[in-house]
Protein backbone atom coordinates (compact mmCIF):
# COMPACT_ATOMS: atom_id res chain seq x y z
CA UNK A 1 0.00 0.00 0.00
CA UNK A 2 1.40 3.43 -1.03
CA UNK A 3 0.43 5.16 2.60
CA UNK A 4 1.96 2.07 4.67
CA UNK A 5 5.48 3.49 5.45
CA UNK A 6 3.60 6.85 6.72
CA UNK A 7 0.96 4.81 8.44
CA UNK A 8 3.69 2.70 10.48
CA UNK A 9 5.82 5.66 10.99
CA UNK A 10 2.99 8.11 12.69
CA UNK A 11 2.08 4.82 14.69
CA UNK A 12 5.33 4.21 16.09
CA UNK A 13 5.96 8.09 16.76
CA UNK A 14 2.76 8.23 19.00
CA UNK A 15 4.85 5.00 21.04
CA UNK A 16 7.65 7.20 21.18
CA UNK A 17 6.15 9.93 22.34
CA UNK A 18 4.48 8.01 25.01
CA UNK A 19 7.91 6.87 26.39
CA UNK A 20 8.50 9.51 28.81
CA UNK A 21 5.19 9.17 30.39
CA UNK A 22 4.58 5.34 30.58
CA UNK A 23 5.13 3.67 33.57
CA UNK A 24 4.67 -0.04 35.16
CA UNK A 25 5.64 -2.88 34.08
CA UNK A 26 3.42 -5.17 31.21
CA UNK A 27 2.06 -8.04 33.49
CA UNK A 28 -0.05 -10.22 31.79
CA UNK A 29 -3.77 -10.37 33.08
CA UNK A 30 -2.48 -7.51 35.36
CA UNK A 31 -4.83 -3.90 35.88
CA UNK A 32 -3.08 -0.84 35.33
CA UNK A 33 -2.00 0.78 37.95
CA UNK A 34 -2.06 5.01 38.14
CA UNK A 35 -1.97 6.77 34.71
CA UNK A 36 -0.41 3.07 33.16
CA UNK A 37 -2.08 1.77 30.21
CA UNK A 38 -4.11 -1.43 30.18
CA UNK A 39 -4.60 -2.81 27.14
CA UNK A 40 -7.18 -6.16 26.42
CA UNK A 41 -6.32 -8.70 23.64
CA UNK A 42 -8.54 -11.65 22.58
CA UNK A 43 -6.74 -13.81 20.21
CA UNK A 44 -9.66 -16.47 18.93
CA UNK A 45 -8.13 -19.93 19.68
CA UNK A 46 -5.24 -21.98 19.21
CA UNK A 47 -7.21 -24.95 16.80
CA UNK A 48 -7.12 -22.97 13.40
CA UNK A 49 -3.94 -21.72 13.19
CA UNK A 50 -0.87 -22.37 15.86
CA UNK A 51 0.22 -18.86 14.99
CA UNK A 52 -2.03 -17.22 17.82
CA UNK A 53 -0.03 -18.61 20.48
CA UNK A 54 3.21 -19.61 18.83
CA UNK A 55 3.87 -16.05 16.92
CA UNK A 56 1.05 -13.08 18.28
CA UNK A 57 1.32 -13.99 21.39
CA UNK A 58 4.39 -13.41 22.16
CA UNK A 59 5.20 -10.90 20.10
CA UNK A 60 2.31 -8.59 21.41
CA UNK A 61 4.03 -9.51 24.49
CA UNK A 62 7.01 -8.08 23.55
CA UNK A 63 5.65 -5.44 22.16
CA UNK A 64 3.69 -4.30 25.24
CA UNK A 65 6.54 -4.54 27.39
CA UNK A 66 8.88 -2.42 25.27
CA UNK A 67 5.81 0.36 25.17
CA UNK A 68 5.73 -0.09 29.33
CA UNK A 69 2.11 -0.88 29.47
CA UNK A 70 0.00 -2.96 31.55
CA UNK A 71 -1.76 -5.93 29.67
CA UNK A 72 -4.12 -8.81 29.43
CA UNK A 73 -4.25 -11.29 26.57
CA UNK A 74 -6.62 -14.30 26.56
CA UNK A 75 -7.55 -16.77 23.97
CA UNK A 76 -10.97 -17.49 23.52
CA UNK A 77 -10.32 -20.79 22.36
CA UNK A 78 -13.31 -21.12 19.71
CA UNK A 79 -15.90 -20.27 22.11
CA UNK A 80 -18.09 -17.33 21.44
CA UNK A 81 -19.35 -17.30 24.57
CA UNK A 82 -16.44 -17.55 26.32
CA UNK A 83 -15.05 -14.42 23.65
CA UNK A 84 -17.46 -12.78 25.30
CA UNK A 85 -17.11 -13.37 28.63
CA UNK A 86 -13.48 -12.20 28.30
CA UNK A 87 -14.27 -9.06 26.75
CA UNK A 88 -16.71 -7.82 29.68
CA UNK A 89 -14.01 -8.98 32.67
CA UNK A 90 -11.74 -7.05 30.52
CA UNK A 91 -14.28 -3.63 30.19
CA UNK A 92 -15.29 -4.46 33.72
CA UNK A 93 -11.53 -4.48 35.16
CA UNK A 94 -11.24 -1.15 33.01
CA UNK A 95 -8.93 -1.79 29.88
CA UNK A 96 -8.49 1.52 28.15
CA UNK A 97 -8.02 -0.49 24.38
CA UNK A 98 -9.57 -3.24 23.55
CA UNK A 99 -8.05 -5.54 21.17
CA UNK A 100 -9.96 -8.29 19.20
CA UNK A 101 -9.29 -11.16 16.86
CA UNK A 102 -13.32 -11.97 16.36
CA UNK A 103 -14.51 -15.84 16.08
CA UNK A 104 -17.31 -13.73 14.01
CA UNK A 105 -18.37 -10.58 12.87
CA UNK A 106 -22.06 -11.07 14.93
CA UNK A 107 -20.14 -11.42 18.76
CA UNK A 108 -17.13 -8.92 17.49
CA UNK A 109 -19.73 -6.01 16.90
CA UNK A 110 -21.20 -6.85 20.02
CA UNK A 111 -18.22 -6.80 22.01
CA UNK A 112 -17.20 -3.58 19.90
CA UNK A 113 -20.35 -2.14 21.37
CA UNK A 114 -20.34 -2.99 24.38
CA UNK A 115 -17.38 -1.35 24.58
CA UNK A 116 -17.91 1.85 22.63
CA UNK A 117 -20.45 2.16 25.39
CA UNK A 118 -18.19 2.27 28.48
CA UNK A 119 -15.74 4.99 26.20
CA UNK A 120 -13.54 2.36 25.51
CA UNK A 121 -11.40 2.41 22.45
CA UNK A 122 -11.29 -0.33 19.76
CA UNK A 123 -9.03 -2.30 17.32
CA UNK A 124 -9.76 -5.15 14.52
CA UNK A 125 -6.50 -7.31 14.61
CA UNK A 126 -5.60 -9.32 11.57
CA UNK A 127 -9.88 -9.90 11.02
CA UNK A 128 -11.67 -7.11 10.05
CA UNK A 129 -15.43 -7.15 12.29
CA UNK A 130 -17.93 -6.60 9.58
CA UNK A 131 -20.44 -3.92 10.71
CA UNK A 132 -18.27 -3.69 14.03
CA UNK A 133 -17.01 -0.22 13.76
CA UNK A 134 -13.42 -0.50 15.43
CA UNK A 135 -11.61 2.54 16.19
CA UNK A 136 -8.57 1.08 14.09
CA UNK A 137 -8.26 -2.07 11.90
CA UNK A 138 -4.59 -3.78 11.85
CA UNK A 139 -3.71 -6.81 9.50
CA UNK A 140 -2.12 -7.94 5.99
CA UNK A 141 -3.48 -7.05 2.68
CA UNK A 142 -5.49 -10.52 2.65
CA UNK A 143 -6.73 -10.69 -1.09
CA UNK A 144 -2.68 -10.29 -2.17
CA UNK A 145 -2.62 -13.20 0.66
CA UNK A 146 -4.80 -14.81 -1.75
CA UNK A 147 -3.39 -13.75 -5.18
CA UNK A 148 -0.01 -15.20 -3.96
CA UNK A 149 -1.51 -18.73 -3.28
CA UNK A 150 -3.40 -18.69 -6.77
CA UNK A 151 -0.13 -17.81 -8.70
CA UNK A 152 1.90 -20.07 -6.70
CA UNK A 153 -0.55 -22.71 -7.55
CA UNK A 154 -1.06 -22.29 -10.95
CA UNK A 155 3.38 -21.92 -10.97
CA UNK A 156 3.13 -25.61 -9.36
CA UNK A 157 0.78 -26.85 -12.33
CA UNK A 158 3.00 -26.07 -14.90
CA UNK A 159 3.00 -28.63 -17.15
CA UNK A 160 -0.45 -30.06 -16.21
CA UNK A 161 -2.80 -30.34 -18.81
CA UNK A 162 -6.32 -28.90 -18.01
CA UNK A 163 -5.61 -29.64 -14.03
CA UNK A 164 -8.71 -30.10 -11.86
CA UNK A 165 -8.47 -27.86 -9.08
CA UNK A 166 -10.22 -28.14 -5.45
CA UNK A 167 -10.25 -25.22 -3.55
CA UNK A 168 -10.91 -25.73 0.09
CA UNK A 169 -11.80 -22.14 1.61
CA UNK A 170 -11.52 -20.81 4.91
CA UNK A 171 -14.26 -20.14 7.79
CA UNK A 172 -17.64 -18.50 5.60
CA UNK A 173 -17.85 -16.28 9.19
CA UNK A 174 -14.28 -14.99 8.72
CA UNK A 175 -14.01 -12.01 6.47
CA UNK A 176 -10.13 -12.60 5.90
CA UNK A 177 -11.42 -16.11 4.66
CA UNK A 178 -13.57 -14.29 1.80
CA UNK A 179 -10.92 -11.74 0.91
CA UNK A 180 -8.31 -14.71 0.52
CA UNK A 181 -10.60 -16.78 -1.52
CA UNK A 182 -11.44 -13.27 -3.66
CA UNK A 183 -7.49 -13.04 -4.28
CA UNK A 184 -6.95 -16.35 -5.61
CA UNK A 185 -10.23 -16.18 -7.23
CA UNK A 186 -9.34 -13.65 -9.19
CA UNK A 187 -5.75 -15.53 -10.71
CA UNK A 188 -8.23 -18.85 -10.73
CA UNK A 189 -11.29 -17.71 -12.31
CA UNK A 190 -10.21 -16.41 -15.77
CA UNK A 191 -7.83 -19.78 -16.23
CA UNK A 192 -11.29 -21.78 -15.33
CA UNK A 193 -12.79 -19.57 -18.04
CA UNK A 194 -10.68 -20.44 -20.41
CA UNK A 195 -10.94 -23.86 -20.23
CA UNK A 196 -6.84 -23.82 -19.18
CA UNK A 197 -8.14 -25.18 -15.81
CA UNK A 198 -11.09 -27.52 -14.74
CA UNK A 199 -12.82 -26.15 -11.46
CA UNK A 200 -13.46 -28.72 -8.97
CA UNK A 201 -14.87 -28.64 -6.05
CA UNK A 202 -15.24 -25.46 -3.84
CA UNK A 203 -16.35 -26.03 -0.48
CA UNK A 204 -15.66 -23.55 2.78
CA UNK A 205 -14.65 -24.75 5.70
CA UNK A 206 -16.51 -23.84 9.36
CA UNK A 207 -14.28 -22.30 12.18
CA UNK A 208 -11.69 -23.41 10.23
CA UNK A 209 -11.64 -26.78 11.59
CA UNK A 210 -9.04 -29.34 10.72
CA UNK A 211 -11.20 -32.73 11.61
CA UNK A 212 -13.99 -30.96 9.00
CA UNK A 213 -11.29 -29.41 6.32
CA UNK A 214 -10.05 -33.57 6.22
CA UNK A 215 -13.90 -35.12 6.19
CA UNK A 216 -14.61 -32.44 3.70
CA UNK A 217 -11.88 -33.04 1.83
CA UNK A 218 -12.18 -37.15 1.66
CA UNK A 219 -15.46 -36.22 0.12
CA UNK A 220 -13.97 -33.90 -2.74
CA UNK A 221 -11.66 -36.75 -3.08
CA UNK A 222 -14.28 -39.18 -3.32
CA UNK A 223 -16.75 -36.84 -5.91
CA UNK A 224 -13.81 -36.93 -8.65
CA UNK A 225 -12.74 -40.29 -8.72
CA UNK A 226 -9.69 -39.43 -6.84
CA UNK A 227 -8.85 -37.07 -10.00
CA UNK A 228 -7.76 -34.21 -8.30
CA UNK A 229 -4.61 -32.36 -9.66
CA UNK A 230 -4.28 -29.52 -7.72
CA UNK A 231 -5.62 -28.06 -4.09
CA UNK A 232 -5.88 -24.41 -3.35
CA UNK A 233 -6.04 -24.46 0.55
CA UNK A 234 -6.57 -21.62 2.44
CA UNK A 235 -3.88 -22.31 5.30
CA UNK A 236 -1.54 -24.76 6.48
CA UNK A 237 -3.79 -26.60 8.38
CA UNK A 238 -6.14 -27.15 6.24
CA UNK A 239 -2.91 -27.58 3.62
CA UNK A 240 -2.11 -30.24 6.22
CA UNK A 241 -5.63 -31.78 6.26
CA UNK A 242 -5.83 -32.10 2.90
CA UNK A 243 -1.85 -33.66 2.75
CA UNK A 244 -2.98 -36.54 5.26
CA UNK A 245 -6.07 -37.74 2.57
CA UNK A 246 -3.88 -37.57 -0.37
CA UNK A 247 -0.97 -39.56 1.66
CA UNK A 248 -4.06 -42.59 2.12
CA UNK A 249 -4.18 -42.48 -1.19
CA UNK A 250 -1.05 -42.24 -2.03
CA UNK A 251 -1.05 -38.78 -3.72
CA UNK A 252 1.01 -37.21 -1.34
CA UNK A 253 3.85 -35.11 -2.82
CA UNK A 254 2.29 -35.34 -6.06
CA UNK A 255 -0.67 -33.14 -6.06
CA UNK A 256 0.61 -29.86 -5.26
CA UNK A 257 -1.29 -28.03 -2.10
CA UNK A 258 -0.85 -24.09 -1.11
CA UNK A 259 -0.84 -22.84 1.99
CA UNK A 260 -0.62 -19.87 4.20
CA UNK A 261 0.84 -18.80 7.34
CA UNK A 262 4.38 -20.32 7.42
CA UNK A 263 3.65 -22.41 9.75
CA UNK A 264 6.63 -25.28 11.19
CA UNK A 265 3.89 -27.66 10.03
CA UNK A 266 3.15 -26.11 6.61
CA UNK A 267 7.09 -25.50 6.10
CA UNK A 268 7.86 -28.96 7.03
CA UNK A 269 5.74 -30.05 4.28
CA UNK A 270 7.22 -27.82 1.81
CA UNK A 271 10.71 -29.22 2.58
CA UNK A 272 8.75 -32.75 2.50
CA UNK A 273 7.71 -32.30 -0.94
CA UNK A 274 4.13 -32.16 -0.30
CA UNK A 275 2.85 -28.71 -0.02
CA UNK A 276 3.88 -26.47 -2.80
CA UNK A 277 4.03 -22.92 -0.76
CA UNK A 278 2.72 -21.07 1.46
CA UNK A 279 2.26 -16.97 2.23
CA UNK A 280 4.73 -16.02 4.98
CA UNK A 281 2.59 -12.78 7.29
CA UNK A 282 5.41 -11.00 9.45
CA UNK A 283 3.04 -10.89 12.55
CA UNK A 284 6.05 -9.14 14.43
CA UNK A 285 5.20 -6.25 12.42
CA UNK A 286 1.52 -6.67 12.88
CA UNK A 287 1.76 -6.71 16.67
CA UNK A 288 4.16 -3.76 16.79
CA UNK A 289 1.89 -1.71 14.53
CA UNK A 290 -1.52 -2.77 16.63
CA UNK A 291 0.42 -2.33 20.09
CA UNK A 292 1.54 1.39 18.69
CA UNK A 293 -1.85 2.10 17.77
CA UNK A 294 -3.21 1.17 21.16
CA UNK A 295 -0.78 3.00 23.30
CA UNK A 296 -1.95 5.87 21.27
CA UNK A 297 -5.70 5.93 21.70
CA UNK A 298 -4.77 4.87 25.13
CA UNK A 299 -2.96 8.05 25.31
CA UNK A 300 -6.17 9.86 24.26
CA UNK A 301 -4.02 10.22 20.35
CA UNK A 302 -5.95 9.52 16.94
CA UNK A 303 -2.90 8.88 14.52
CA UNK A 304 -3.57 9.30 10.73
CA UNK A 305 -2.84 5.98 9.21
CA UNK A 306 -2.75 7.57 5.53
CA UNK A 307 -5.49 4.39 4.59
CA UNK A 308 -7.78 3.29 5.47
CA UNK A 309 -10.26 -0.10 4.87
CA UNK A 310 -14.20 0.24 3.67
CA UNK A 311 -16.31 -2.07 5.89
CA UNK A 312 -18.61 -4.54 3.32
CA UNK A 313 -21.52 -4.36 5.72
CA UNK A 314 -22.16 -0.80 6.83
CA UNK A 315 -19.97 1.17 4.10
CA UNK A 316 -17.83 2.73 6.85
CA UNK A 317 -14.28 3.40 6.50
CA UNK A 318 -12.16 1.90 8.81
CA UNK A 319 -8.62 3.89 9.66
CA UNK A 320 -6.36 0.73 8.96
CA UNK A 321 -2.96 -0.33 8.48
CA UNK A 322 -1.96 -3.32 6.03
CA UNK A 323 1.15 -5.26 5.66
CA UNK A 324 2.76 -7.06 2.73
CA UNK A 325 2.80 -10.57 2.54
CA UNK A 326 5.53 -13.10 0.90
CA UNK A 327 5.34 -16.13 -1.41
CA UNK A 328 7.77 -18.65 0.55
CA UNK A 329 8.84 -21.88 -1.39
CA UNK A 330 11.45 -24.44 -0.85
CA UNK A 331 13.97 -22.10 -2.44
CA UNK A 332 13.44 -19.10 0.33
CA UNK A 333 12.20 -20.84 3.55
CA UNK A 334 15.54 -18.92 4.99
CA UNK A 335 13.73 -15.69 4.64
CA UNK A 336 10.81 -16.83 7.73
CA UNK A 337 14.17 -18.00 9.36
CA UNK A 338 16.00 -15.00 9.39
CA UNK A 339 13.21 -12.90 10.73
CA UNK A 340 13.35 -15.23 13.69
CA UNK A 341 9.59 -16.80 12.92
CA UNK A 342 10.77 -19.88 13.50
CA UNK A 343 13.37 -21.53 14.68
CA UNK A 344 15.90 -23.77 12.62
CA UNK A 345 16.56 -26.21 14.90
CA UNK A 346 12.87 -26.68 15.23
CA UNK A 347 12.38 -27.20 11.34
CA UNK A 348 15.33 -29.23 10.94
CA UNK A 349 14.60 -31.69 13.37
CA UNK A 350 15.30 -35.35 13.25
CA UNK A 351 13.82 -36.43 9.50
CA UNK A 352 14.02 -33.01 8.34
CA UNK A 353 17.36 -32.02 8.56
CA UNK A 354 19.03 -33.57 5.86
CA UNK A 355 15.98 -31.98 3.68
CA UNK A 356 17.20 -28.68 5.24
CA UNK A 357 20.70 -29.33 4.39
CA UNK A 358 19.49 -30.18 0.96
CA UNK A 359 17.65 -26.83 0.55
CA UNK A 360 20.41 -24.91 1.89
CA UNK A 361 18.95 -23.53 4.87
CA UNK A 362 21.30 -22.54 7.50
Amino acid sequence: MTNLRTALGLAAAAVLALAATACGGGDEGGEGGGDTPLIGVILPDSASSDRWETADRRYLEAAFEAAGVDYDIQNAEGSREDFQTIADQMLTSGVNVLMTVNLDSGTGATVIENAKAQGVATIDYDRLTEGGGADYYVSFDNEKVGQLQGEGLVTCLEGVENPLVAELNGSPTDNNATLFKNGYDSVLDPLYDSGEFTKGPDEWVPDWDNAQAGTIFDQMMTDTGAEIDGVLAANDDLAHAAITVLERNGLNGTVPVTGQDATLQGLQNILAGEQCMTVYKAVEKEANAAVDLAVALANGEKPDTGFSVTDPVNGEEVPSVLLDPVAITAENIQVVLDDGYIDPADLCAEEYAELCAAAGIQ
